[in-house]
């Protein structure tokens, strides 16, 4: 498993569409391209992981350092199956401190832990097929009111 680190590649897999999220997670998934350009963002053909997690949803660094490996070690796992393409777990949410008052605690840990497993066995299941024109319900045409 690779490590995504710069911007460029940060910004491809987040340009790529969410593949799974729970409370506090998203999961961001880009195919990778290596033949599109003189010089590939991604050099090789594996799994690419990044986490982001911003200071606006962690305010402490220390708590910000410690999701990021939950992170890489839950998605380092020998159970953990990711496809060959550039992946970006997001924190979305912040967790909250009234629950977890440690910057850094063991039950922050497990909670994080607990709901990235969840947000990976999400993203290994295959998507639902896209439904048919003809099946999806009929918008309602808008009413014009009559003179």
């Amino acid at each position: 498993m690779q490590r995504l680190k710069t911007r460029a590649q940060f910004q491809a897999a987040l340009a790529g569409a969410t593949v799974a999220r729970t409370a506090h997670f998203a999961l961001h998934r880009c195919a990778l391209d290596l033949a599109s350009s003189a010089q590939p963002l991604f050099v090789s053909d594996d799994v690419w992981l990044g986490a982001m997690v911003p200071k606006r949803w962690a305010r402490r660094a220390v708590t910000r350092n410690a999701i990021k490996r939950q992170i890489y070690a839950v998605s380092a796992a020998p159970g953990v199956v990711l496809p060959r393409a550039a992946h970006v777990v997001r924190l979305r949410s912040t967790f909250d401190r009234k629950e977890f008052v440690s910057a850094t605690s063991d039950k922050l840990k497990a909670a994080v832990r607990a709901e990235l497993q969840q947000l990976l066995e999400r993203a290994a299941r295959p998507a639902p097929p896209p439904r048919a024109r003809s099946e999806r319900a009929p918008t309602p045409a808008p009413s014009v009111p009559s003179p």
